[in-house]
């Protein structure tokens, strides 16, 4: 079974000008590799994350912390 912490982590910039914003699963050893191969790379695909970290815990579970950047509009000044 697949859980998130309490929606997306906070944002913070890597590099200046450039902010992600991170979202953290954590995925039971029930699945097998295939599996989550495929379901991360369906939340790359349709929502544009992608693999920041990957934990492998003692116990089987993995950890998983994905990203995305954060694209803001500048403001347009227009002169008169």
């Amino acid at each position: 079974m697949t859980s998130t912490k309490a929606g997306t982590l906070p944002r913070r910039a890597l590099r200046p000008g450039v902010e992600y914003e991170f979202d953290q699963l954590v995925i039971s050893r029930d699945f097998s590799r295939n599996v989550v191969t495929r379901m991360l790379v369906e939340r790359a695909e349709q929502g544009g994350w992608e693999l920041d970290r990957l934990r492998l815990a003692p116990d089987g579970t993995r950890r998983v912390v994905l990203r995305r950047k954060i694209i803001r509009q500048r403001p347009l000044f227009m002169a008169f």
